[in-house]
């Protein structure tokens, strides 16, 4: 394997940046491509199973190259315009090969049966289950490899290949620890060296090479020909798909497709569920502790998912996600999660990984999240804030959410007084955090606001009263000296969570608490502009190690400097911050500001929601909309049409 030049200047790294990955969804799992055509990141059959090809974490612990014999460092990578469909083009010294990495959509399989994991309504389109990867030679010849060898169970066990077909162009490759089947088909001779399958060919000017990897019943393309029609199949619904969505023309455009790209296939589609992030044990800080899964649904996330698909007009997918916070809240009573396996399971138990090395050898390597069992108090107001949204969408709340509703509500009123882990999940001591209290606030607050529109007045003037209670108890005891809302209670050290103060309207923008809260957090809590979520000397988050900036909270002040009126600042920041995009638009959890270095899990569902959110706000300024709460996309679309 290469060895890459570590980003920090100090010697080299047999793994690649985390921002150089590509991705891959059939919305159902992912894969990550390494720059050398490494699928080094694949979990079967869906998001948070065991991983197949675990080379991000070892490099030992599996995986599959399809690329030149003897260049391991591309000429050039992108996506096909307006899909999750990668293209990776090679030049060596004897000529040129482009390589097509997909995971294979096609349409609805389940004509005469009812799927068991699909819950939401069945669509016109399903995965496949397969990964295909097509070569086409272009100029000269170029001599290409193959090379896949699974480790299953992240990497505890080795496969067993062999051939199911009467020559050397299919096999399978099955191990005793798991009931996965791989079938890998090629038009490229096979062979075996133990667990791994291998190929060699010497391509030449105007040749084709197709190999797919299948994974369940549905059968994979066995000429190149069957596999470029699915490939263009699902370039094709990933356009159409894209097309549905409501775009300014802006500059800025690309990014907003990318992340709604990202985000749908983020999604978990028998579910409607939202991965926080493709991998697990992504280090925060390099050679640290600071290792999490993150394959998993936070409730937090749904206010946040339900204003990007909303604002982006993607109606459908809201849909889907906001029913399945439904499905996990309607079997909680009230007592809700933080977060859930994608298919509403609860108990997400952590284990570590000892057998593996880790990314550049961060440990240790996680599976399950101990935190889901944590008390977070900014669940009821994310449920809250995300069923508003969604009744406001459509001038409507559906009957089976009303008892939801209330049991989160009157449990966010029970519960505010009390301390808890915070939004960032701290496993230090718990603390009376401000964003914890402010979210509280937003469980009363909507919830007033919901029950007016269904005329339970009682309800709404309790409610309403709370949030009053909540609100005079956080001016009381969150503010410092200066004004400025700080981390929690009986402390001046600022968190970045208290921008959300802006973006759920604690407080009209122009009020000079918020104006001066906004301000301290982008001129003390900053580095190189950049946001830190808190300083780690000033928090007792349990843990050792420094960590860089959090790119979610710099996209929440672009918004929120837009919001109080400071644009120029504002737009400064969203430019710095799609300039340290990855080369494929791309973001992880947080930015080193010192060197750019993505670092975290990859790519992050939170971060995409984030800008979405801060560059419609730059743009709506630009064009000298209100810079009040984000339209939604039939909004955006009326004021559109009015304008020209």
């Amino acid at each position: 394997m290469t060895d890459w030049v570590r980003e920090d200047g100090i010697g080299t790294s047999p793994f690649p940046p985390i921002a150089e990955y590509g991705f891959l969804s059939d919305c159902e799992t992912c894969a990550l491509v390494a720059p050398n055509s490494n699928i080094e990141w694949l979990c079967l059959p869906r998001f948070d199973s065991p991983s197949v090809f675990g080379a991000i974490l070892d490099r030992d612990a599996g995986v599959f190259r399809l690329g030149p014999a003897d260049v391991e460092v591309p000429a050039a990578r992108r996506y096909l315009p307006g899909t999750n469909v990668l293209e990776t083009s090679w030049g060596t010294s004897s000529g040129w090969i482009i390589v097509r990495d997909v995971l294979l959509i096609g349409p609805w399989h389940h004509e005469h049966e009812r799927s068991h994991t699909h819950r939401r309504a069945p669509t016109d389109y399903d995965a496949d289950h397969v990964l295909v990867r097509l070569i086409r030679c272009v100029n000269g010849e170029v001599q290409v490899t193959l090379d896949c060898e699974p480790r299953f169970d992240y990497g505890r066990a080795n496969g067993e290949w062999q051939y199911t077909g009467s020559a050397y162009r299919e096999a399978k490759c099955t191990c005793p620890a798991t009931e996965l089947e791989l079938r890998l088909i090629s038009d490229m001779n096979l062979g075996f060296e133990g667990p791994r399958a291998t190929g060699r060919t010497l391509m030449k000017e105007g040749d084709t090479l197709f190999v797919a990897l299948a994974w369940s019943e549905h059968p994979a393309p066995d000429t190149y020909e069957e596999a470029y029609e699915r490939l263009v199949w699902t370039a094709h619904h990933w356009q159409h798909w894209l097309d549905h969505g409501i775009f300014p023309d802006h500059p800025w455009r690309t990014y907003l497709q990318r992340s709604a790209l990202t985000l749908k296939g983020l999604s978990y589609s028998p579910t409607g569920a939202l991965v926080a992030a493709a991998t697990t044990s992504l280090p925060e800080t390099p050679g640290g502790e600071r290792n999490w899964d993150y394959r998993f649904t936070w409730i937090r996330d749904a206010t946040f998912m339900l204003w990007g698909l909303y604002t982006l007009g993607f109606d459908w997918e809201g849909n889907d996600f906001f029913y399945f916070i439904a499905d996990v809240a309607e079997g909680e009573q009230g007592v809700l999660q933080i977060m859930y396996a994608i298919d509403g399971e609860g108990r997400l138990t952590e284990t570590t990984l000892d057998h593996l090395s880790g990314y550049e050898g961060a440990r240790p390597v996680r599976i399950g999240n101990g935190a889901y069992n944590q008390e977070q108090h900014d669940v009821w107001g994310a449920l809250l804030d995300s069923v508003y949204l969604h009744t406001k969408s459509r001038d409507h709340l559906p009957e089976r959410i009303w008892p939801i509703l209330k049991g989160q509500v009157d449990t966010a009123i029970e519960k505010w007084r009390e301390p808890d882990r915070g939004i960032w999940e701290i496993r230090g001591e718990p603390k009376h955090f401000t964003s914890s209290k402010l979210m509280c606030w937003v469980a009363a607050d909507r919830g007033a606001r919901l029950a007016e529109m269904k005329d339970e007045l009682e309800f709404a003037a309790r409610w309403q009263s709370a949030a009053e209670e909540i609100k005079n108890d956080i001016f009381e005891n969150a503010l410092d000296d200066r004004g400025v809302f700080c981390q929690h209670y009986h402390t001046d050290a600022l968190d970045a969570s208290v921008l959300l103060m802006v973006l759920t309207r604690f407080l009209p923008p122009d009020d000079e608490r918020i104006r001066a809260t906004v301000l301290a957090v982008a001129d003390e809590l900053t580095h190189d502009g950049l946001v830190l979520r808190y300083r780690v000397d000033e928090t007792d988050d349990g843990l050792r190690g420094e960590e860089g900036t959090f790119t979610i909270c710099s996209f929440w002040l672009v918004s929120a400097l837009v919001e109080i009126g400071e644009v120029n600042r504002g737009r400064e920041l969203c430019e710095k911050l799609l300039a340290y995009s990855s080369p494929l638009g791309l973001y992880a959890e947080e930015i080193d500001p010192r060197t750019g270095r993505h670092l975290g899990n990859y790519p992050q569902a939170f971060t995409h929601l984030a800008l979405i959110n801060a560059v419609m706000h730059v743009i709506r300024a630009d064009q000298g909309l209100e810079a009040g709460a984000l339209p939604l996309g039939r909004e955006l679309a009326r004021q559109r049409s009015q304008q020209s």
